[in-house]
């Protein structure tokens, strides 16, 4: 018979195209991921991987292999569901999949309520771009993710993916101390122009976000600056060399030199938990989703209302 964790192995190298991808969402070392699959190779006397320069490919056999792991998977899910159900505590191996400000600004406190309130609970946090986390719980890599949109970019939920709101992330206008927009209590997009921008890489939904607002309204952006994480993004303001849209959650305190203001409308990020259909019924799951909201609801009320003061405590991030 097959091992399914072996296939588990194979599963993961065809989710995340490389033995260190895999590696890294099963918290197993690469070495360990290259044994499994040997192992799988030699049951099934197929040869699965192949050297592609310094990586891998799957071969035409694997990747037949790799579709029917999914099925395998998902009946172990339905069953390891009904069992949990059955119990009624959430118990077992919960896997997180959270973009970079929301692993930082809001998971740490909710993992840390739910390992105090279910011991019996093994929850796992791996924090991944928040264009990937949606297609791991899709194929089955992680059991929950924690994502978000914007106005410009809903976030659809594939078929046997279900969705939850968690709440709203509101963004400032983050500029240089002294520039002439700190001296207005509101500022428009129509007044955006002619602003020199610092802005995350294109393909991002802030990047995004800022090119089309500012061609809405009739401006060609002139993004001086480009960086991944936030916190460098406000340092390049405080510095004086441009200003930029920046969520609040996750920001952290802002650097001296840059002073958030309002901008009308404000920007949003909506935040979700997506989590596969056949695992709704796992109290991990709903667990899980209710101590999102709960916390989020917390934080949320607890957050300044004038953009000019501090932002969510810590140092910055990404995303």
């Amino acid at each position: 018979m097959l091992d399914l964790s072996r296939l588990r192995a194979l599963h993961a190298v065809s989710v995340h195209g490389s033995v260190a991808g895999a590696a890294a969402a099963l918290g197993y070392t690469p070495s360990a991921v290259s044994q499994q699959i040997a192992k799988l190779e030699r049951e099934t006397r197929t040869t699965l991987l192949e050297r592609r320069g310094r990586g891998v490919a799957l071969t035409e056999e694997a990747w037949h292999l790799a579709r029917t792991a999914r099925e395998l998977l998902a009946i172990v899910e339905r069953a390891e569901t009904t069992l949990e159900e059955r119990r009624g505590q959430p118990s077992g191996l919960l896997t997180v999949a959270a973009f970079a400000s929301a692993a930082r600004g809001l998971l740490p406190g909710v993992l840390a309520d739910l390992a105090r309130r279910h011991p019996a609970l093994d929850v796992r946090l791996t924090e991944v771009d928040p264009h990937l986390s949606v297609d791991l719980v899709a194929r089955g890599v992680s059991d929950l993710a924690v994502a978000h949109d914007w106005d410009i970019a809903p976030l659809p939920a594939p078929e046997g993916v279900e969705q939850a709101v968690i709440g709203d992330d509101l963004c400032d206008l983050v500029v240089p101390e002294g520039h002439p927009f700190t001296a207005r209590a509101v500022i428009r997009r129509s007044d955006l122009g002619g602003q020199r921008w610092v802005c995350q890489p294109p393909g991002r939904v802030c990047h995004d976000w800022l090119v089309r607002t500012l061609r809405t309204a009739g401006f060609e952006p002139d993004i001086a600056h480009v960086a991944e994480e936030n916190h460098t993004i406000t340092a390049l303001v405080a510095a004086g060399l441009g200003v930029a849209v920046v969520p609040r959650l996750g920001t952290g305190a802002l650097p001296p030199g840059a002073v958030a203001v309002r901008l009308e409308p404000g920007p949003v990020r909506r935040l979700y938990a997506l989590w596969r259909t056949g695992a709704a019924r796992r109290p991990a799951i709903t667990e899980a989703v209710r101590t999102l909201q709960e916390h989020w609801a917390a934080a949320d009320s607890a957050r300044p209302g004038d953009p000019r003061r501090v932002l969510d405590g810590g140092s910055a991030t990404a995303q």
